[in-house]
C-alpha cells in the first residue's frame, strides 16, 4: 500500500524533468486548487484557450480539472537564466466529450517558469498550444 501524495506539499523546482512531474500528478489529480497553486498571482495561462490571469484563470483551471481531464508531457526543451526557466513539453491531452469518452489533443507547450522566495519556483505563463485534434 502507498501513502497518498499530498498535492498541497509538491512544488515545482528548476529541473526540468521534476517541474513536469509535478505539473503532471496534480494535472490528473482533478485538484484544481491544488494545481493554481503552481502559479504565480500575476500568471497567465492559456488552459482555457484564451489567456487568463487571476481569479478568472483559477476559475477556469478548477472547472477544467473537474471534468476529469488526463494528460501526458514529455520535455522537449528548457533553458534556465537566472530566476526564469523557459520549458517546452510536447503534450497529450484527453479532454472528457459529452458521452464521457475521452477526447484526444495533441500539441507543445511553452511555459516560463520564475523562482521567488529563494528556491521556489512558480509558473508565469502557461502558454498549451493543440496541434492535433487526433
Amino acid at each position: 500500500m502507498t501513502a497518498a501524495t499530498d498535492l498541497y506539499n509538491l512544488e515545482l523546482t528548476d529541473d526540468p524533468d521534476v517541474q513536469n512531474d509535478v505539473f503532471l500528478r496534480i494535472f490528473n489529480s482533478g485538484d484544481g486548487n491544488a494545481f493554481d497553486r503552481l502559479y504565480r498571482d500575476d500568471a497567465i495561462s492559456n488552459l482555457s484557450g484564451q489567456p487568463l490571469t487571476g481569479a478568472e484563470r483559477t476559475a477556469a483551471i478548477v472547472e477544467m480539472l473537474a471534468k476529469g481531464p488526463t494528460l501526458n508531457s514529455k520535455v522537449k526543451h528548457s533553458y534556465t537564466a537566472g530566476d526564469v526557466t523557459l520549458i517546452v513539453v510536447d503534450f497529450e491531452l484527453g479532454l472528457p466529450g459529452e458521452n464521457g469518452e475521452l477526447i484526444p489533443v495533441k500539441g507543445s507547450c511553452t511555459d516560463v517558469i520564475r523562482r521567488v522566495d529563494g528556491d521556489k519556483w512558480l509558473m508565469a505563463v502557461d502558454r498549451p498550444v493543440a496541434d492535433i485534434t487526433v
